[in-house]
């Protein structure tokens, strides 16, 4: 009897251990995957911050010596000029005499994408201009620009030349003020739902100090407001103010809506898209009960990339470039089952 409670005993000792031996080899394993995991995640473009900002200076350079041989490019690339498929080489390459100011970079080692803003001139002419670029394998495989000229549209336009860049856009988010990648998509997605048929209900969240320029132009929280500038009447609210207001009430869509890069070290996020505007709205009256005529007296729809600046889990700040196009245009990066 003894001797069967034994090695009853000792059987039940050796499943422990053998548990244990199971669970702590489970745990390795999973460890060992989690690690593997964020370090793939980490080094998805073979490319950090420094690195992706050196292909943008190295593009820049190329682009100004208009000598597209001097990027490495991928074995195949999809290159776009104010939403236009174009051979790598046509469009600013061919016109391009120098750069103006920078505004802000961005970059998403995660997902190989890098952000440029800023002007560039052509024969004496300068105009806003975003870039952003994709690097595979260290070696670009995207590149989508847009030029905003003067002259060519309805929307606002600035003084290219006196384009300053931002501390909100240049400074780093603090850790515990950080925002996690989906709920940053998830706020600049709130941003457009909040601007699409803007009747003064929010969808998303915005600080109370939250700013916006668009073309070089401050069209929420203008620092230095102008009452002879068109753009006053908006310039002088912050973000929420104006939507709260339903300033907006003729963007009738917000489409083809993508966030390509997001840079949680400092709190931006890039948004593309287009706002669709029918022109059918003649009238408006905003929650205030004022009556307003829409400035909005054709067909078009704008075509953007726009930074978000986002911060404790608030937007900040919104910098835009963007162009005026047919109405509908269809997108050359977005398609419907994306």
């Amino acid at each position: 009897m003894l001797r069967r409670i034994a090695m009853l005993a000792g059987v039940v000792i050796c499943c422990a251990i053998l548990c244990a031996q199971v669970k702590a080899r489970g745990a390795v394993e999973l460890l060992l995957r989690d690690r593997n995991s964020a370090q793939a995640l980490e080094n998805a473009s073979g490319c950090d911050r420094q690195c992706l900002y050196g292909f943008v200076d190295q593009y820049l350079q190329a682009l100004v010596a208009k000598d597209a041989s001097r990027v490495p490019w991928a074995k195949t690339v999809k290159f776009t000029e104010n939403n236009v498929v174009l051979a790598v080489g046509d469009g600013l390459w061919g016109t391009i005499s120098g750069l103006g100011p920078e505004d802000v970079r961005a970059a998403d080692p995660a997902n190989g994408q890098a952000l440029y803003m800023g002007v560039v001139a052509e024969r004496g002419d300068q105009s806003f201009f975003a870039l952003r670029l994709k690097i595979e394998d260290r070696k670009v495989s995207e590149v989508e620009t847009i030029v905003d000229r003067k002259g060519l549209g309805p929307g606002p336009f600035g003084d290219p030349a006196a384009m300053e860049p931002l501390p909100i856009l240049l400074a780093d988010v603090p850790a515990q003020q950080r925002t996690p990648r989906a709920r940053m998509i998830a706020l600049a997605d709130g941003y457009f739902n909040t601007l699409q048929l803007n009747d003064g209900h929010i969808f998303t969240v915005f600080d109370p100090a939250c700013s916006r320029r668009e073309n070089g132009v401050w069209t929420a929280s203008d620092p230095h407001p102008d009452p002879k500038s068109t753009y006053s009447q908006f310039g002088k609210f912050s973000c929420e103010e104006g939507f709260k207001l339903g300033n907006y009430r003729w963007d009738d869509r917000l489409r083809a809506r993508r966030f390509p890069l997001v840079d949680e070290e400092k709190g931006l996020i890039l948004a593309g898209g287009f706002i669709d505007h029918s022109g059918r709205l003649e009238k408006y009256t905003t929650t205030d009960g004022v009556e307003h005529e829409s400035p909005v007296k054709s067909p078009h729809s704008f075509c953007f990339l726009e930074l978000f600046k986002i911060q404790d889990g608030k937007i900040r700040h919104a910098e835009s470039v963007f162009i005026t196009v047919p109405y509908n245009m269809p997108s050359a990066w977005f398609h419907d089952d994306d």
